[in-house]
């Protein structure tokens, strides 16, 4: 089975993060640079919070905020549910899926260190799986 470790070393570790403090006009710009749908939101280092595009458009585009005025402490999500390097990318799915999130940040000994998409853990269990059935096509064919 695949793991979160395996995943990053594959898309790579970066991850891109914003202030607390920063306004959700910075954080769009941030975003639409680094062409990505999430950022994590560091503190002095500390992981305190996720920031992603349906923040935005729940609590700030639907609400009427300003994004010049409107930080992102006020909009991002501040329970952040994450998983470690070793757990296997089925178990992403699974909590992906029950908590209804689509970024995953892994956190190593307290530490931040990648973050995972709904789009890297369905890209892993694909791959599983064709090479699952490459190998029981093989096995069969040799058999015969």
């Amino acid at each position: 089975m695949t793991t979160v470790r395996q995943v990053l070393q594959a898309k790579g570790w970066e991850v891109w993060s914003i202030s607390p403090e920063a306004t959700m006009y910075e954080a769009l710009q941030l975003m639409a640079e680094k062409n990505v749908g999430a950022l994590v939101v560091l503190d002095d280092g500390k992981l305190v919070g996720i920031f992603t595009e349906r923040d935005y458009a729940r609590k700030v585009a639907l609400r009427g905020r300003s994004c010049t005025d409107t930080r992102v402490r006020e909009v991002m999500t501040p329970r952040v549910i994450y998983v470690h390097p070793d757990q296997t990318v089925e178990d992403c799915m699974a909590v992906m899926t029950k908590q209804h999130i689509r970024h995953l940040p892994v956190l190593e000994e307290g530490e931040l260190v990648g973050l995972i998409s709904i789009r890297d853990v369905i890209e892993a269990i694909l791959a599983e799986r064709e090479f699952l059935i490459e190998q029981l096509e093989s096995y069969i064919t040799s058999g015969s």
